[in-house]
């Protein structure tokens, strides 16, 4: 079912072509919310830019939980409420006054939170394992009874007298089929030799390319489809509009700073959204990925648009973890799937590309479709330009201003 326009707009947020993430914050652990903020909140906090070391206490009103988190963490936590039950803003809230606790919802979510936090503090170290989607999987009522099934099972006797047929020496025993997988080097290195190789990369040090989005529809009745461009420079530049009408949506990463500009204002970009922005801007990013991330997992990916795969999970220092899937015989990338780290759970995003062509020596993903809890939308290339002339103030930063709101439609 797709969302309503206005959950979408806040579920999806801002982001740039290659589906920046809104609200990536470094992992918190679970705490007593009256507490002082951990070592992790408060890198968190430090890490968000001048002026933005504020705790959600100091910068929202009538905070009663989640009081120590860093502010730019709390909209992304809310986000995170909102897809794990399946819900509006307005189930918990009054509409135009969200201040206001005349929502007995609002009462119960906040007993919810301390709920969460204690189950994780008393079993598990304060580690987040148990969230609001653990129990309620997308529904306002958690499940409490099983589900009856439309099939009946093998029992447990049916399974041991089934005929067992021995396994020829011939098949491969998963041991040996994890031993039979390239490592991750293997793989990272066809990927590269893949979209053209490290020299037809490098001769290219900007790109301009011009396409439609599809599925950016926030109300009934409103235009599915607009005109997008994204600009793009080595190393980690990369500004992308969406051109809705008079209005123009922008996205924008320097490789210091981000923002989104639209009609309300310039936004900058939280510390979380910079992490994500800078992984979606990095223009050489088939030749950086083994710079980039130190930790490499390889394991067999399943079919992804009919295509078998190899996954690859990659992890490092202040970049959100990857899964990245890889297609066994073209070695190229087909799906990449990273995680939004907030105060109550991982919001995920998974990005599908397909539809590659050449493009002066490299090749390219033409469309590809961003999916996460509550909408998606896909984005198709018509022309790409490379080396052209680019005018640098498009990276410079406007002065913020307009309210800080909640997140701007996604592109």
């Amino acid at each position: 079912m797709k969302p309503s326009g206005r959950r979408l707009a806040i579920l999806c947020g801002g982001a740039t072509l290659s589906a920046i993430l809104l609200g990536a914050p470094a992992r918190v652990k679970a705490q007593a919310p009256a507490q002082a903020p951990t070592n992790a909140q408060q890198a968190a906090t430090q890490s968000s830019g001048p002026g933005s070391a504020q705790t959600a206490v100091q910068k929202f009103k009538n905070i009663q939980v989640l009081k120590d988190i860093p502010a730019d963490q709390l909209i992304p936590a809310m986000q995170f409420m909102s897809t794990s039950l399946g819900v509006e803003c307005e189930f918990c809230h009054v509409e135009h006054d969200r201040d206001k606790d005349d929502k007995k919802t609002k009462q119960i979510a906040r007993k919810m939170i301390e709920m969460m936090i204690t189950i994780n503090a008393d079993n598990f170290d304060g580690e987040r394992k148990v969230t609001c989607y653990s129990c309620h999987r997308g529904a306002v009522r958690p499940i409490d009874t099983p589900i009856i099934a439309m099939e009946e099972a093998p029992t447990s006797a049916a399974k041991a007298n089934a005929p067992h047929e021995p396994r020829s020496d011939k098949e491969p025993s998963a041991t040996a089929a994890a031993a039979a997988l390239p490592d991750a080097k293997t793989i990272l290195a066809k990927y590269l030799e893949a979209v053209g190789g490290a020299d037809a990369l490098n001769k290219i040090t900007n790109r301009e390319s011009s396409g439609r989005i599809i599925g950016m529809a926030r109300f009934p009745g409103e235009p599915d489809e607009y005109p997008i461009k994204i600009i793009s420079e080595a190393p980690e530049k990369r500004v992308s509009t969406v051109f809705r009408g008079m209005d123009q949506s922008v996205t924008a990463f320097n490789g210091q700073e981000g923002w989104l500009t639209t009609m309300a204002g310039v936004r900058p970009m939280s510390a979380g959204e910079r992490r994500a922005a800078r992984i979606d801007a990095e223009f050489y990013f088939p030749e950086r990925l083994p710079q980039m991330y130190q930790d490499f997992k390889v394991e067999q990916g399943g079919e992804v648009a009919g295509q078998q795969t190899y996954l690859v999970s990659a992890r490092g220092k202040d970049t959100p973890p990857l899964r990245l899937y890889f297609d066994q015989q073209t070695g190229l990338l087909l799906r990449l799937i990273r995680l939004a780290e907030t105060p109550l759970g991982d919001l995920p995003t998974q990005i599908d590309y397909a539809d590659y062509r050449n493009a002066s020596g490299v090749k390219l993903p033409f469309r590809w479709t961003l999916a996460r809890p509550g909408g998606q939308f896909t984005i198709q290339l018509q022309g790409v330009k490379s080396n052209t002339d680019v005018d640098e103030k498009l990276f410079v930063m406007p002065p913020p201003s307009g309210p800080p709101g909640p997140r701007d439609p996604a592109h």
